[in-house]
């Protein structure tokens, strides 16, 4: 029977549907900014830009569904405080679709082979308008929310929601979210009903911002303080009592306060041996008047505001705090081997060696003053 032209040509037409793959029907989800995006029903090529947003890929076990990466992927450095990239080399060798920060290049995007189906962005105020990229591209961007471990949990646990219902993860999203409050309220449980006059004042210096800084930088909110209760001495240093992610104290208030224990993050190794917060702890006159440098009482942390929030390396800082503070709380607690627990679990490999290799073994550690 011949068929008609109209007939045949919607044969054919249906037989070129049938036999390719790649068109698929779509589906649309919401993302973080209340954006309605059609996406294809399965996807499995993606694109991560924006800080912290191919490391919330990796918590998903989905790091292979990564065609291509930002060019802080593939930079050499001495100093590198993303457990993700060391779980994960091979996202060096990945081609790379723009800068990082945000800054996408969409004439490279497009030329990527295989192309992403999705693009994910974080942080959508830096770098490339999103809705300018989707336009330019044809492939849909989702936004999402970096959000932290305190009070912007719920839209850290909404974005990985979403991810994990684009990469078809969503089981694995639920066991994210389950472990990021388990080992609060553990942390928390640990640290309840001590007495105020029990817990040391602390203070953490050198913690990064948008770069290395000297001891006198600290966060007021610092989270592994928060979550065992510990006696932060800065944390009402924001102004009019707000509690900002970052703050430059002036070394006579720091005196003032003079605290128990000091803390240091270790991403001011960056500025070199001759500058930067262990330097200064162990030269400048103000900070050896402290009670804690004349005792020893100084200690390592893990970098983790690199790139955005690392939060495996927030809640083994909070282990070892804990520890530290509290040893009969955290009796059971070794933090090395904590640390290396949570990294297993969020990326698939115990990265703390190699984390800790890379500043001079001190995390975790009393740091030399003399």
């Amino acid at each position: 029977m011949r068929l008609s032209r109209p007939l045949f040509v919607f044969s054919l037409l249906l037989a070129g549907l049938l036999a390719c793959p790649s068109i698929q029907a779509a589906r649309t989800i919401t993302d973080a900014a209340g954006r309605a995006v059609s996406i294809p029903d399965r996807v499995e090529r993606v694109i991560c830009s924006g800080p912290g947003c191919l490391r919330l890929l990796t918590y998903l076990q989905a790091a292979d569904t990564a065609v291509a990466v930002d060019d802080i992927e593939t930079r050499r450095r001495g100093f590198d405080a993303r457990p993700y990239a060391l779980a994960h080399p091979e996202f060096r060798s990945r081609p790379v679709f723009g800068e990082f920060r945000g800054h996408d290049n969409p004439e490279l995007i497009l030329a990527l082979d295989p192309q992403p189906q999705v693009i994910f962005k974080t942080y959508p105020g830096l770098g490339h308008d999103p809705e300018e990229l989707q336009a330019k591209t044809s492939i849909p961007v989702i936004i999402l929310n970096y959000g932290n471990l305190a009070e912007l949990r719920p839209e850290l646990e909404a974005s990985l929601r979403i991810m994990g219902l684009v990469l078809d993860k969503s089981r694995r999203a639920k066991e994210v979210i389950a472990y990021f409050n388990s080992c609060i309220a553990d942390l928390k449980e640990r640290s309840g009903n001590i007495p105020p006059a029990d817990r040391p004042g602390v203070f953490i210096g050198g913690v990064a911002f948008k770069g290395a800084h000297g001891y006198r930088s600290t966060e007021p909110g610092y989270p592994p303080f928060t979550f065992v209760n510990a006696d932060n001495v800065a944390r009402d240093a924001g102004p009019g009592g707000k509690t900002p992610s970052q703050a430059d104290i002036g070394k006579e208030q720091i005196l003032v306060w003079d605290p128990d224990i000091l803390f240091l993050d270790l991403a001011t190794l960056q500025l070199g041996s001759q500058a930067g917060g262990l330097f200064q702890l162990q030269n400048d006159p103000a900070y050896q008047a402290l009670s804690a440098v004349q005792k020893g009482r100084a200690y390592g942390l893990l970098p983790y505001n690199w790139y955005s929030k690392n939060y495996g390396s927030i809640l083994a800082n909070a282990y070892f705090i804990g520890k530290l503070l509290y040893p009969k709380r955290f009796e059971d607690i070794k933090p090395e081997a904590r640390a290396d627990s949570i990294y297993t679990f969020l990326l698939g490999e115990p990265v703390f060696k190699d984390l800790n290799r890379m500043f001079q073994g001190l995390a975790f550690k009393r740091i030399p003053l003399e």
